[in-house]
């Protein structure tokens, strides 16, 4: 196992630290969150997915999502769009931004995505899905790589094929989320066809699905031969996680999980950086899911988060978390 793990891993020009990436989410990876995870290990950190059309209509929430800070990298910034001409274009504003690789979308199921033929519309339509990674390949300098799910549903996982048609059309990597469209985010993910997938091609290929810790992401390294694994939900309000991962796939042993004062001193710490980010209505908002996911399994974390969720202004909110700091000290 530590073979696999100390053998330096590149994505194209790329190279990564370690083999534990931060998966893009929606509503979770802006940039406060992805500097937090890249401080605590995570080897690459994605963006939420930015809309192509946004880019060419120069909508400006849309040109805010390319904002990158420097501690960040190594940074991919992933588009989706179905059409190989804007999503060139928008590959190109990626790559002008600063990012170090550009990932192309072919796993959202959400309906609106999906029904303007972008996401996981694209494992229905591979001539289309290789003809847009063709067409960002040869947009820009920086490695592509192409996050797709195993399929449209279960009598059609096409994960392997579309693989081949992207490392084809140039890409330098594939990520693998062992579920299908239809599955949405239930049930279990199918690691087999990440192993499928990492037969199919000769690049590197990501395991994406059910790695919460360190022994599932061990199992399935050893399990699927894939090159790194990706970090999506078990990341929410878990930072800690990349580091975990890491420490156990290097030395066999578990790290220590934060303590309640930790977590309690993070959640200070992204709502500082949040705030300063989109402002005190916007940061405060989207920082309650947060301070949700952050305190789960603490005690009296239900009470918390309903007097978290009525704060409406920085100070209201840093003094209900201080209180519960100082109680998890001991003070």
């Amino acid at each position: 196992m530590n073979e696999i793990v100390e053998a330096p891993l590149r994505i194209g020009s790329v190279p990564l630290a370690s083999r534990v990436i931060l998966a893009p989410m929606a509503g979770v990876c802006d940039l406060p969150y992805r500097r937090i995870a890249k401080a605590h290990g995570a080897a690459l950190v994605c963006t939420e997915m930015v809309s192509d059309k946004g880019l060419v209509y120069h909508n400006g929430h849309t040109q805010e999502m390319l904002q990158i800070a420097k501690d960040e990298h190594p940074l991919s910034l992933q588009l989706f769009g179905a059409d190989p001409a804007s999503m060139a274009y928008a590959a190109a504003a990626a790559e002008e931004a600063g990012a170090d690789l550009v990932d192309i979308n072919m796993g959202c199921p959400v309906k609106k995505v999906v029904r303007n033929g972008a996401g996981a519309a694209l494992l229905q339509d591979l001539p289309r899905a290789e003809a847009i990674i063709r067409a960002v390949v040869q947009a820009v300098s920086i490695p592509v790589t192409v996050k797709m799910r195993a399929g449209w549903d279960a009598a059609h996982v096409v994960a392997p094929a579309l693989a081949e048609r992207a490392e084809a059309a140039g890409a330098a990597a594939v990520a693998v989320h062992g579920r299908t469209r239809e599955a949405f985010y239930s049930g279990k993910a199918d690691w087999r066809v990440i192993a499928d997938t990492v037969q199919a091609v000769s690049i590197p290929v990501i395991g994406n699905g059910d790695v919460v810790d360190g022994p599932s992401a061990r199992d399935m390294l050893q399990q699927t031969g894939c090159a790194a694994v990706m970090v999506a939900r078990a990341a929410q309000g878990n930072p800690w996680i990349f580091s975990q991962i890491t420490h156990y796939l290097t030395t066999g042993e578990t790290a220590a999980p934060p303590t309640a004062w930790e977590r309690y001193t993070q959640i200070l710490a992204h709502l500082e950086a949040l705030v300063a980010y989109k402002g005190e209505y916007i940061g405060i908002r989207e920082m309650r899911a947060h301070a949700s996911w952050y305190t789960r399994g603490l005690y009296g974390s239900a009470a918390l988060r309903e007097r978290i969720n009525r704060t409406v202004s920085v100070a209201e909110f840093r003094a209900v978390v201080e209180e519960m700091r100082r109680h998890a000290a001991g003070d």
